[in-house]
């Protein structure tokens, strides 16, 4: 009786932490079909003239086509660079024996303690140098590398057996041939977690695009969020309209890789 109890506690107090997690997502895609809608108000979860206008503003006063199609390729190529870089580091700190491994390692894990606000004017000089301020190569270069991506990797790698990495060199396999048909396979669950995080965090990025691009048309889905508000009036409905055009890729890859996540973590030890 008192397991039953505690259980029906569990499942009430679970059930009311996702309902205040799901309200403000619910409140926005009420405000989004509610034509002048504003933040004054006690919010209406139902709208008493539901209306795709702010949709259709959206689209009309932007190329909001175009910013989607920036902020899904930045973070594309930003996905798959850090899976290239992080999985070949990844390899090296869990396979190859070499001197000051673990100092390195350490202190590759200590830049994940920096602040971008404390490195943003440094990457600024060196792309300003480099030509690269205004430009998508500017944006993503300071991204295609990720501690946190090693970390996870070498984690997950370090749980692979290495009697297979002995079994492949008794057949005449190198490291790259190690690397690319035994390692790599055996943790696709934690490349596909890098994988949904790298997308995230490109996709969310705000300060550094604000910093780097210039050009309108260079602009990403969370800079043209930022300039929907206005000094003194803001169009509430189609800010959330923009907002939730903005969820939405995200939400479908998380629930499309929800299962290749959570294995992901579970195999490479984070708690």
């Amino acid at each position: 009786m008192r397991e039953k109890t505690q259980r029906a506690l569990l499942t009430a107090v679970l059930i009311l932490g996702a309902v205040v997690m799901f309200f403000p997502f619910l409140w926005t895609l009420s405000t989004s079909f509610s034509p002048g809608a504003g933040l004054d108000a006690t919010p209406r979860l139902i709208p008493e003239e539901p209306s795709f206008s702010a949709y259709q503003t959206l689209f009309a006063e932007l190329p909001f086509a175009r910013i989607i199609a920036n902020s899904i390729g930045l973070a594309v190529v930003t996905a798959l660079f850090q899976l290239v870089t992080s999985s070949l580091a990844a390899y090296a700190f869990s396979r190859l024996p070499f001197r000051g491994r673990g100092v390195v390692f350490a202190i590759y894990l200590a830049t994940m303690m920096i602040p971008i606000q404390v490195l943003i004017v440094p990457l600024f000089v060196q792309m300003r140098d480099l030509g690269l301020v205004d430009t998508y190569l500017g944006v993503l270069l300071p991204g295609v590398a990720s501690a946190f991506g090693v970390f996870l990797l070498r984690q997950a790698m370090n749980g692979v057996p290495r009697e297979l990495d002995e079994a492949a060199t008794l057949d005449g396999a190198g490291h790259f041939r190690i690397f690319g048909t035994v390692v790599l396979p055996l943790v696709g669950p934690t490349l596909a977690t890098l994988a949904v995080f790298s997308f995230m965090n490109s996709w969310n990025g705000f300060l550094w695009p604000l910093i780097i691009l210039r050009s309108a048309e260079l602009k990403t889905l969370p800079l043209a969020l930022a300039g929907l508000q206005g000094q003194y009036t803001t169009q509430w409905d189609v800010m959330m309209a923009g907002s939730v055009v903005s969820i939405l890729p995200m939400l479908a890859i998380y629930l499309f890789a929800q299962r290749y996540v959570i294995q992901g973590v579970a195999s490479s030890g984070i708690k």
